[in-house]
């Protein structure tokens, strides 16, 4: 038995096609964070479960949700994630196959300002969402991005999901703030600390390996904004990371 699992806030702009895409599921169970608008009855007409959990972070959310399952096989999609028809007979093919692994990876066609993006690095964004529910936790220190710790090996298969991410040039910058916040917290519980050159040396370098190394410029305009910002958002990530430690060396050396 495959369950899908769905975490939701306030999805319900993206949940019904994401739901419509899951119909060959042998349960569905929307897992959500006690949205305001009508994703939870969207979930109901589509014959899903729903579970209300309060939200703490991304992977204490995905753990709880782990508990609240009883099949051996579990599929983990985001609401603004499609599965198509051969993704979906790939993986009831493998589930149902005798294999040794315990996961598997998934590619991801990520649709960035209404745009498939193959260059840049979003491609092929391999996911590791079908795992095998008594062998995968995930990493509890892994707020963001998080990671699941996997008991065994995984595979890879080859039909993509696929991703309508980020649709407005504005809803990317908003998350991207989000997410350098939270990866310079990071950097700096694990010790490292802004030297000047970074805030030039680490853009640029970020926008050549997006634009050169992984072949940004395929894909024209899109592909060079895109390599511009996110070599833009390098910057942002060392500029937080350099707040950080001025507030930590202000803070030791005028202590309350």
């Amino acid at each position: 038995m495959l369950t899908a699992i769905v975490l939701t806030l306030n999805e319900e702009k993206h949940l019904p096609d994401c739901l419509k895409s899951l119909h060959w599921a042998d349960e569905v169970l929307v897992f959500d964070s006690f949205s305001t608008d009508s994703t939870c009855a969207i979930a109901e007409r589509y014959n899903a479960r729903v579970i209300q959990h309060k939200f703490e972070n991304y992977a204490a959310q995905r753990n709880a949700a782990l508990q609240a399952v009883t099949a051996d096989w579990i599929f983990f999609v985001d609401a603004d994630e499609r599965i198509s028809d051969a993704s979906a007979a790939e993986i009831q093919a493998v589930i149902s196959g005798d294999h040794a692994e315990v996961g598997w990876w998934l590619p991801r066609h990520n649709y960035i300002f209404h745009k498939l993006t193959l260059h840049a690095g979003w491609f092929p964004d391999y996911q590791l969402r079908l795992v095998k529910r008594a062998y995968a936790s995930y990493d509890p220190n892994r707020h963001v991005h998080e990671l699941i710790d996997l008991d065994g090996e995984a595979g890879y298969l080859t039909e993509p999901l696929v991703h309508i991410n980020y649709e407005a040039v504005s809803e990317f910058i908003e998350k991207q703030h989000k997410y350098t916040k939270y990866d310079a917290s990071i950097l700096f519980q694990d010790g490292q600390r802004v030297k000047p050159q970074n805030y030039i040396l680490q853009p640029l370098r970020q926008f050549w390996w997006r634009y050169k190394t992984l072949a940004g410029w395929r894909g024209g305009w899109h592909g060079l904004r895109l390599s511009v910002l996110m070599g833009y958002f390098q910057f942002v990530l060392y500029k937080e990371l350099g707040r950080l430690e001025k507030e930590s060396s202000s803070a030791t050396n005028h202590p309350a």
